[in-house]
């Protein structure tokens, strides 16, 4: 909105205390998410507007997260699997002030999300579609939309964590020390994907772990009791999660202490169940499916803004000290850290060079520019083979002795008859040649090298008694079959 809109409309220039800062992020973060739904007159406005004040919360207070740089290999990783609540990434995102990315991994001046970004919420280009996009939006960590995967996904960010801490921290340096969050709601919490990767999270005692999960007993049928009814805080004790809960989404305090108790755990991950209301403060609409998954309508949008007590004729607007305010919470503690953990880096690189560059190689996506190699198979086992033949010979990188080109199929060729081509058509069974093999045939390997040797099944001769693969009334054939080695 322009100074003069702001002025008519009789808006205070600024708030004053850090309180009233506080109530005015999340109200902002609220009015931004009805707007940005009603005039794409598409979306899900109900999750924003009751979990505002918990992301605040998260975002204001604990994610170490440099909006300047959202890319630093040792920020925290925030998920929003409930990817239907977009409206409050993106506007948390232009709050806060991220910088976009380009696709070579240099950080631009450019807002990851503009205010004409929300303005343009789910249409065509828009920096904001529906559902979050991973290097489509800049500071979005995760593709999510379908119920359960963001969730699973979190757990895997949680344990790349411990393999990097693993690989790359010495005990001089602590490089990678970040934590996972993840935003779930009741449709998450009912897939299968995500019980099996919270049972996995458990059992892997991955401790740098939270969900924050979304209980407002509501989904797009109507009430939650029609299809869920479980003990969600039960069930991930059986996992083995330390599970806390907060009884009112409205209470920073109350999730400020939360997340300081998953911050002190050490041995499980954390879930914190958060009563909330969905649709907060839509006089007609509060805790009903209609606040979930569709607008709320012009004339609730303006009753829910005079309950806010914020200008209901106002649209996306920002009042003044939101973005001063941000920027000395989250900016200013991410830039610190950042700034630390680069200083380190520098000491880091001077003493494991290559580490170093490994670190930078993933990062950047260019591991084989680098120089690095990917990691090399396992040898295939070993066959048993009859004493004294000879081992095949093959052009594999393993020590010799192993068949390395065992899963290869193999053609057997006869030695040439007088007058015959040189070569006999190959058969196409890998395990059996066609026609009988005599002592001194010459199996090649796909892989191009050969050698004499025995064959693996042996011939089984008629007149001994057992069956042929091929049989013939040539005196050169039963002759040949006559002297196949058994």
């Amino acid at each position: 909105m322009s100074a003069e809109a702001v002025a008519q409309a009789g808006v205070p220039d600024r708030v004053h205390t850090s309180h009233d800062l506080d109530a005015a992020c999340v109200t902002t973060i609220r009015t931004l998410c009805m707007d940005a739904v009603q005039a794409a007159n598409s979306g899900h406005p109900g999750t924003p507007m009751g979990m505002a004040p918990v992301v605040y919360t998260l975002w204001q207070r604990f994610l170490r997260f440099d909006p300047a740089d959202p890319i630093w290999p040792n920020r925290d990783r925030f998920v929003l699997s409930a990817g239907h609540a977009s409206t409050l990434l993106y506007s948390l995102l232009h709050l806060t002030g991220v910088r976009a990315v380009n696709p070579a991994y240099e950080t631009l001046g450019e807002p990851s999300v503009k205010l004409e970004d929300l303005e343009g919420f789910r249409q065509l280009d828009s920096k904001c579609p529906g559902h979050p996009e991973y290097r489509w939006t800049s500071g979005v960590e995760c593709t999510t939309g379908p119920l359960g995967t963001g969730a699973a996904t979190s757990v895997g960010m949680a344990i790349a964590a411990r393999w990097q801490a693993a690989y790359f921290n010495r005990p001089e340096f602590t490089l990678f020390d970040y934590d996972t969050f993840a935003m779930c709601g009741d449709g998450d919490l009912m897939e299968g994907v995500s019980g099996e990767a919270a049972s996995l999270a458990g059992h892997l005692k991955l401790a740098n772990l939270c969900w924050v999960y979304d209980n407002n007993h509501i989904t797009i049928e109507g009430d939650t009791g029609l299809a869920f009814t479980e003990d969600v805080a039960t069930r991930f004790i059986g996992y083995g999660w330390h599970v806390t809960r907060v009884g009112d989404a409205n209470d920073l305090e109350m999730l400020t202490r939360a997340f300081n108790v998953f911050e002190r755990e050490r041995d499980r991950p954390t879930l914190i169940i958060v009563d909330s209301h969905i649709g907060y403060g839509a006089p007609t609409k509060e805790g009903t499916a209609q606040a979930h998954g569709e607008p709320l309508g012009e004339e609730e949008v303006r009753a829910t803004k005079r309950f806010y007590g914020v200008p209901e004729d106002l649209t996306f607007h920002v009042p003044q000290g939101i973005y001063e305010h941000f920027a000395a919470g989250i900016g200013a503690r991410g830039r610190e850290g950042r700034d630390a953990w680069m200083a380190t880096f520098d000491k880091y690189r001077a003493q494991y060079p290559e580490l170093a560059e490994q670190l930078y190689a993933m990062q950047h996506g260019s591991c084989r520019r680098a120089g690095t190699r990917r990691s090399p198979r396992s040898p295939p086992t070993p066959r048993a083979r009859r004493p004294g033949t000879p081992p095949v010979r093959c052009s594999t990188p393993w020590p010799s002795g192993y068949r390395g080109c065992s899963a290869v199929p193999r053609t057997c060729r006869r030695p040439p008859r007088p007058g015959s081509p040189s070569t006999a058509p190959a058969t196409s069974n890998p395990t059996v040649a066609r026609g009988p093999r005599r002592p001194g045939a010459t199996c090649t390997s796909a892989c191009g090298s050969s050698s004499p040797r025995r064959s693996a099944t042996g011939c089984r001769c008629r007149r001994s008694g057992r069956s042929g693969r091929r049989s013939s009334s040539s005196p050169t054939s039963r002759a040949a079959r006559s002297g196949c080695p058994r």
